[in-house]
């Protein structure tokens, strides 16, 4: 086997509450339910996972959480759109097959009908969840991409989760009508209610480590070139400010009617992290060259 896929399996991590919850499964006779939980959660992980692999991406491990799972990627939002999707598609759609698979054994008398229900219920609740518009599930991963495609990295990440915000809130409202006392309700939310806000926090210096990774990262993964037409007097905070993901800019700079000398980005790059300059007019950076 390629140690490539060696070591995504080396990767898998169990989070502690989810030993404790092992162990007080099997002290209280509810260990089948764990079993097909945690076999449902590694499935759609190692989906993700696999699919990142085949695209050389970075992993830097897969948490099985007690009410989920997390594969967490060493890639900052400079891999092409249509890997991104097919990564994040990989997840979900582990569901269907599982589901198949789950009523073929059924059906040949492998699984008991008890067994079955409980293994078709948790498959379900599983993917429809995965699939709300929130980060930092697949759906909100999904609503991320698709703003990506109209606008500037930083602005669609700031949407993404300023949707995700609103649409957790109506969720966690509506269960709250439903089933205020559903134990899982409460932990799921309180988990995206916080992940929702310590990426919100962090959101400048993900915004920088996107920069870093096109000025250090690979050049020849991006799918277009896309122009970027500036004044003169902007700053080059805002005009980095205006990059978007999937795309390599050149940045024409415009003094009234008449065009400049553009730039590549990877000069802008270099001024703004090399140089220091990061206070300047975007039109200065023409006599630094």
């Amino acid at each position: 086997m390629n140690n490539k896929w060696l070591r995504l399996f080396q990767k898998i991590h169990i989070h502690p509450i989810f030993w404790l919850m092992i162990g007080l499964a099997i002290l209280t006779a509810n260990f089948w339910e764990l079993l097909i939980l945690f076999i449902i959660v590694l499935v759609h992980e190692l989906g993700h996972c696999v699919a990142a692999t085949f695209y050389s991406w970075r992993i830097k491990q897969v948490l099985i959480l007690p009410f989920g799972g997390m594969a967490e990627m060493e890639e900052h939002g400079n891999r092409p759109l249509k890997e991104e999707l097919v990564v994040t598609l990989a997840g979900p759609i582990q569901h269907l097959w599982l589901g198949a698979a789950g009523f073929f054994l059924y059906k040949m008398g492998v699984l008991s009908p008890g067994i079955w229900e409980l293994f078709f219920t948790f498959n379900t609740m599983i993917f429809l969840v995965n699939l709300l518009p929130i980060w930092p599930l697949d759906g909100g991963k999904l609503m991320s991409i698709a703003l990506s495609k109209f606008t500037s990295f930083a602005k669609s990440h700031e949407r993404t989760l300023q949707c995700s915000f609103l649409f957790l809130s109506i969720f966690f409202l509506g269960y709250l009508v439903i089933d205020p006392l559903h134990l899982n309700m409460w932990i799921i939310s309180l988990f995206l209610f916080y992940s929702l806000y310590s990426e919100w926090k962090q959101r400048h210096f993900v915004f920088i480590r996107f920069l870093l990774e096109r000025y250090y990262g690979k050049t020849n993964s991006f799918s277009s070139i896309t122009p970027i037409v500036v004044d003169d007097t902007e700053k080059i905070h805002q005009v980095l400010q205006r990059f978007k993901r999937d795309c390599k800019h050149n940045i024409i700079i415009m003094k009234g009617n008449k065009k400049q000398t553009p730039l590549d980005e990877n000069e802008l790059l270099h001024a703004y992290f090399k140089e220091k300059l990061t206070t300047i007019d975007i039109g200065d950076i023409l006599y630094s060259y």
